[in-house]
């Protein structure tokens, strides 16, 4: 029985070649390991006969290599490094964060590519939306490199273009191809790895503009299907012109939508604006509202409504019956569940009744006559929400707050999880948390960004790039932060959630509106957080909490070498007696922490849930996501990582029958020691998976 953490991320070629021996067995060969075989050693391994698999999915004779297809110089290379394991962790930094404790938001500072393998096994299936913004290939030098062309000579080398003489074969375009094929390779890794995070009723959301949109397009149709391509928006992101063309001001830029499954896509409806959410300032047990007033003349529903003091309102002032928006059985249903409510204004009564944010039933028109974004924000406007905090420009080309919250709108609960692994400037949590302030959802983000260099920006050939990165660095001296992108992103965060801390405190004490004929003291679903006594005689005024006390915390990850030694997973290349040298298979510098989110990692578990640590015996124990022992919930998982750890911490662990248990492989003296364990966990708790590190 193998009991050893893996600690790697999976090999998905291998997996996927198991799934096509599972249907074509007759398909599966042997073929020659290069990475293991020796010039005294050859060493086999299973392969797929692609001839013979084509002729098992083809319905007629498969000849000649002829098909329609989107390729580039690179894209099966992608493929292959989209699939291959690597041996890296996600270390904790706790100190860089914001309310690591409580937060449920993630910002993980690494290769993307590498952080995607890392959180595939945990978060597989279960982002609802991904946004993101990569790099546009340009030519110009931002922060981020925008600039994946290829030297012409290398690129012709690589198609074949050149014979042995180092004659060119046939006449090509010098441009053809030379800025594309690395960009083309460097997304379709990256799409292929973001499509696994997607929940089946998810979708994905790119920026990009016309250098690329065409390729990208093709490959997302690859990689998502053409049948779930959703939209291609045009976002108006200038307005007024430019000097960025010689021939015709470009004032716009594309969001491609694909659907992970279009058929339970939910249908996107109209949402409705900040502005206009403020409107609903009360809040009930079923959500937030405002007390709208019955329109006596806008309906078709004839009947009298007795007011509390016995009168009658029937006909209006010119003696003509009231009309009424709600039939008499909907209005008494109301009525009598607290919906509608009395007023007496000057001894004319009126009827008011709980007007909620509509739900949207019915879809309505998003876009009028075309998909263009042009009331959303521009470029300009998403500079202005980063100068709010910064007082500087210190980001090229920041997508609006405004923007991504219209995308998120389409398509998150209340409880979902936002994916942006070209994150930034941190745009997407600014916008995850100003949207979750005025909805009261608890949707989540995870940003991943590339620690770049500013200092490099310094030397650029744009005169507005070395500005920006000025401005950059200034700020981060300012908060004795290093010169990176990922520090200036994580301070605009923390800034950002500041500011929805303090608008959502403006919510926690607003007078209580009491027009229902009820009086102060009487119940009430609002919660009365102080009564003022204004004197005079006049009755109290109830201030009441309807705030949202929204998330704007996050943990902090970098990506890093894996927290094992190389023995660790090669240990059968070592000698007996190296073996015994060695103290731990551990790296020294690696803590309790690092080992325990390692852990997550391979078993699948997301990072964001609460944990805590306490001491048995002598013995730090860590358990993560706590159960409930009232509701029969066991413990995600318990982990003890100290050195020669008693049986009677064993015991107390296997008692509590976590769901997973983990050790170091040096908290046990002896091999009978680490097999008297697992005796202890099947004598205690047989369900519990218990591993060793």
């Amino acid at each position: 029985m193998n009991n050893k953490l893996p600690l790697q991320t999976p090999n998905l070629t291998a997996q996927n070649i198991d799934k096509i021996a599972a249907l074509f067995p007759n398909c599966i060969t042997e073929m020659l390991d290069e990475e293991k075989s020796t010039p005294d050693r050859k060493v086999y391994k299973r392969g797929i006969n692609f001839e013979l698999l084509k002729q098992m999915l083809s319905p007629d004779v498969v000849d000649g290599d002829e098909a329609y297809e989107f390729t580039w110089v690179g894209k099966k290379a992608s493929i292959v490094e989209a699939n291959k394991p690597i041996r890296k962790t996600l270390r904790p930094c706790p100190a860089e964060s914001k309310n690591w404790d409580d937060t449920e938001n993630l910002y993980i500072e690494g290769d993307n590519l590498e952080v995607l393998k890392l959180l595939r096994t945990s978060y597989l299936h279960k982002v609802k939306m991904i946004y993101i913004d990569p790099p546009y290939n340009t030519g110009n030098d931002f922060i981020y490199a925008d600039n994946f062309m290829r030297s012409q000579n290398e690129e012709n080398r690589q198609m074949g273009m050149y014979d042995e003489e180092d004659n060119r074969l046939f006449k090509n375009n010098d441009t053809n191809g030379k800025f594309h094929s690395d960009w083309c390779s460097m997304m379709y890794s990256r799409l292929l790895m973001a499509r696994d995070f997607l929940t089946n009723d998810g979708a994905i959301f790119i920026s990009i503009d016309d250098s690329e949109v065409r390729n990208l397009k093709n490959m997302c149709d690859e990689i998502f299907g053409n049948s779930n391509f959703v939209a291609q928006l045009i976002w108006q992101n200038k307005k007024g012109g430019g000097n960025d063309s010689k021939h015709i001001a470009i004032e716009h830029e594309y969001i491609l939508v694909y659907a992970s499954n279009k058929e339970l896509l939910a249908e996107f409806y109209e949402r409705y604006s900040d502005e206009y959410i403020k409107r609903y300032k009360e809040e009930d047990s079923i959500g937030r509202f405002y007390w709208d007033t019955f329109k006596r003349k806008a309906g078709k529903q004839y009947y009298p409504i007795t007011c509390p003091d016995g009168t009658t309102l029937e006909y209006d002032d010119d003696g003509n019956p009231i009309s009424w928006l709600r039939s008499k059985a909907r209005f008494e249903a109301d009525l009598k569940i607290g919906d509608v409510r009395f007023v007496n204004a000057n001894g004319k009564w009126s009827v008011q009744f709980k007007q909620r944010i509509p739900e949207g039933k019915t879809p309505r028109s998003i876009f009028t006559t075309a998909p263009v974004v042009s009331t959303k924000g521009t470029t300009s406007t998403g500079a202005s929400d980063v100068y709010e905090y910064f007082k500087k420009d210190v980001f090229s080309n920041p997508k609006p707050v405004k923007l991504i919250e219209f995308l998120l709108s389409f398509c998150l609960g209340k409880d979902d999880i936002v994916l942006d692994f070209f994150s930034g400037s941190g745009t997407t949590a600014d916008a995850v948390m100003n949207a979750n302030l005025f909805s009261g959802n608890n949707n989540k983000f995870i940003l991943v960004q590339l620690a770049e260099d500013i200092d490099k920006m310094l030397s650029s050939s744009s005169a507005n790039a070395k500005r920006v990165a000025d401005n950059a660095i200034s700020v981060l001296d300012e908060i004795h932060k290093p010169h990176f992108i990922t520090e200036l992103s994580k301070e605009r965060i923390r800034r950002a959630g500041q500011k929805v801390d303090e608008e959502n405190n403006c919510w926690k004490c607003v007078p209580l509106n009491r027009m229902d004929g009820s009086k102060p003291g009487d119940d009430t679903t609002a919660k009365i957080v102080k009564t003022i006594d204004v004197g005079d005689g006049k009755p109290p005024i109830e201030m009441v909490d309807i705030s949202k006390n929204p998330d704007v915390g996050f943990r902090v990850f970098k990506l890093d070498d894996t927290n094992m030694k190389d023995v660790y997973y090669s240990a059968d290349e070592y000698s007996q007696t190296n073996l015994e040298d060695l103290e731990s298979n551990i790296k020294e510098d690696r803590t309790d922490l690092d080992l325990l989110f390692g852990c997550l990692l391979d078993w699948g578990l997301p990072l964001s849930m609460p944990y805590r640590s306490e001491k048995i015996g002598n013995c730090t124990v860590h358990t993560y996501a706590p159960g409930d022992a009232a509701l029969n919930v066991p413990d995600a998982l318990i982990a003890c990582f100290d050195s020669n750890v008693p049986e009677n911490v064993i015991k107390e662990i296997a008692k509590r029958k976590p769901r997973r248990a983990v050790f170091r492989d040096s908290s046990f003296a002896s091999s009978p020691e680490k097999i008297n364990v697992f005796e202890i966990f099947k004598l205690y708790a047989q369900d519990t998976d218990v591993k060793v590190i």
